[in-house]
């Protein structure tokens, strides 16, 4: 059996407030296999982007340990992290986070240059035609349509080969139409690419794609299920 891509052991997250120290994660224990497509869903401030941030090592536990794609993130400095997040992890933000100034192609080759890839712009060309943007390899953020600049933030966390991709609410900015068609394009190339899925969202349709569905709330994991069993199968956690 595969080694799990993330194990999440009592992880907890407790940053200062001018009111004391608030709690955002409660002692998470979460294991994902290779190529699961797991939806997180929770009320806002229930901890979920918190979570996917942890994963991502762009926000270091309080305490417990973290493991993605084999390797423990828990002491590893900024210069280790960025390292291996170019290695290991795709990040979708719902506000697509391009750089305004480079054309899509440019945004795409970004991660690949830091890489070291020779052939960056010809990789980020192949990566954009994928999402069907070949038209667009000269076009600035500016110009593309909000559909069209997360079809290039997609194309961009999967150019480097990242088996992790991470979503925070991809269609929050688009409209229904156009979520729709950004939803169909995540789930193709991530199974393609036989990639791991951790998707925050607040659309239970949207979830229900998913292989596995984790409620939080209040910086816990309180249940999970998978989609197609009766509410009597679902594992309550609480």
């Amino acid at each position: 059996m595969a080694d799990p891509i993330v194990a999440l052991s009592d992880v907890r997250l407790t940053l200062p407030s001018r009111a004391g120290p608030v709690e955002i994660l409660r002692g998470i224990d979460l294991v994902i296999s290779p190529g699961e497509a797991i939806g997180l869903v929770g009320p806002s401030g229930s901890g979920k982007t918190t979570l996917l941030m942890v994963l991502a090592g762009l926000e270091p536990p309080s305490a417990g340990t973290v493991k993605v794609a084999s390797r423990d993130l828990t002491g590893l400095g900024e210069d280790a992290l960025a390292a291996f997040r170019r290695d290991n992890v795709g990040i979708v933000f719902q506000a697509f986070h391009l750089i305004p100034t480079m054309t899509a192609l440019e945004n795409v080759a970004v991660p690949l240059e830091f890489k070291g890839e020779r052939n960056a712009f010809t990789l980020a060309a192949e990566q954009l035609k994928r999402v069907r943007l070949g038209h667009r390899l000269d076009h600035y953020p500016g110009q593309l349509s909000g559909g069209e600049q997360q079809r290039v933030a997609i194309a961009r966390a999967l150019a480097t080969g990242a088996q992790l991709l991470l979503a925070d609410e991809p269609t929050g900015n688009l409209d229904q139409e156009t979520g729709a068609q950004i939803v169909d394009l995540l789930f193709s190339v991530q199974k393609e690419e036989k990639a791991t899925l951790v998707l925050v969202t607040h659309d239970p349709a949207l979830a229900e794609r998913c292989s596995r569905v984790i409620h939080m709330a209040d910086g816990r994991i309180i249940g999970e299920r998978q989609p197609g069993r009766t509410p009597a199968e679902t594992e309550v956690l609480a």
